[in-house]
């Protein structure tokens, strides 16, 4: 059998639901270039099949850029001190989450920092007047907490819950993110999902010392964990943190590992990150055709969206209804429509 033939078989097998082994997600992940465009469309194909056309909208609030860890590759970093920092007041928040509801939008991510000042009880009040107000579902992307947090959490509103569990290395996890355990996030996941949520773990691909067989674990990570929504974006090292210098220009691996993502997950939210847009100006458009659906227009107001400082060169500018009104004339383009509805995982 020749090496093309071999391939084909690989790229058939991915795309009918074999069982893919770890074997064969290094192979698919080291496929010569000439072979990623037939590896975008068969993901392209699955995503087509399990989820539609539609393309899930979820709207971000950032309320608050302080954080306790020290990652070093973030800008929110905690001995960043060249950065502005901020946090949202309630009522700040509460208006926004408004104006989601307004766009049309039925779920809301609330983001920050790993952020300590907002304790179970100020979060849980959150989430009550965010429900009670607008109805919509509500995502925490909050970092680590307690497994009674995440039930206190869930029982005021929460629906869903994002992870990221960054790199499936140890080793790796322990160097990027000094003083934090990949044990201790991957217990954080599994109590989230015993508890119920919808969620959402993933990874960065470009990493320094990252391997095809690190991405390879990482994925099945993300298909063993059984996550509903899976974040997959580039490494991208922001000027003021230990990692400054490091470039990361490789923007067709990362859409490698999405694709990938959706022929061993199929039915998964999988969004198309505005750090994609950072690497390439099409970058988002081109995750949406190799398995991803999912988009996260960016709420935060300005006077703060400018400070949300994870990384260099983040592209979301503009009204939120700007925002949208762009992607609704790039989602036309390759011929696929925004729902407004909250875009459950199938099943779910």
């Amino acid at each position: 059998m020749s090496i093309s033939d071999k391939i084909k078989n690989l790229l058939t097998k991915a795309e009918t639901g074999g069982n893919l082994t770890r074997e064969d997600i290094v192979a698919l992940l080291k496929l010569p270039g000439d072979y990623s465009p037939a590896l975008f469309a068969a993901a392209d194909r699955v995503r087509k099949e399990q989820m539609g056309d539609e393309i899930f909208l979820r709207g971000i609030i950032e309320f608050s850029n302080y954080c306790e860890r020290n990652c070093l590759y973030c800008g929110l970093r905690k001995s960043n001190d060249k950065l502005s920092r901020y946090r949202m007041t309630d009522d700040e928040i509460i208006n926004t989450a408004q104006e989601i509801k307004n766009s049309r939008i039925s779920t809301v991510v609330l983001q920050s920092g790993e952020d300590f000042f907002y304790s179970t009880g100020k979060i849980c009040r959150l989430i009550e007047q965010i429900k009670n107000e607008t109805d919509l579902i509500i995502t925490l992307s909050i970092g680590e907490r307690s497994a009674s947090d995440f039930q206190s959490f869930q029982q005021a509103g929460a629906n869903r819950y994002l992870l990221k569990h960054e790199t499936a290395s140890a080793e790796l996890y322990k160097y990027i993110r000094p003083g934090c355990q990949l044990d201790k996030r991957m217990q954080c996941l599994h109590s989230l999902k015993h508890l119920g949520f919808e969620t959402g773990t993933g990874n960065m691909a470009g990493l320094p010392g990252q391997t095809h067989e690190i991405l390879a674990d990482d994925l099945l990570v993300m298909k063993i964990l059984d996550a509903d929504m899976l974040g997959i974006g580039p490494f991208i090292a922001h000027p003021d943190t230990p990692f400054a210098g490091i470039e990361n220009d490789d923007i067709e691996m990362t859409l490698r590992v999405l694709a990938i993502a959706r022929l061993l997950t199929r039915n998964t939210n999988i969004p198309a990150t505005t750090a994609l847009a950072t690497l390439h100006p099409q970058g988002r458009l081109l995750a949406l055709q190799a398995g991803a659906n999912v988009v996260m227009p960016d709420f935060t107001p300005e006077i703060y969206k400018i400070r949300y400082d994870i990384y260099p060169g983040r592209t979301d500018v503009g009204s939120a209804a700007e925002i949208i009104s762009q992607l609704e004339k790039d989602f036309q383009s390759i011929g696929r429509t925004l729902l407004y509805s909250p875009g459950n995982r199938p099943g779910k």
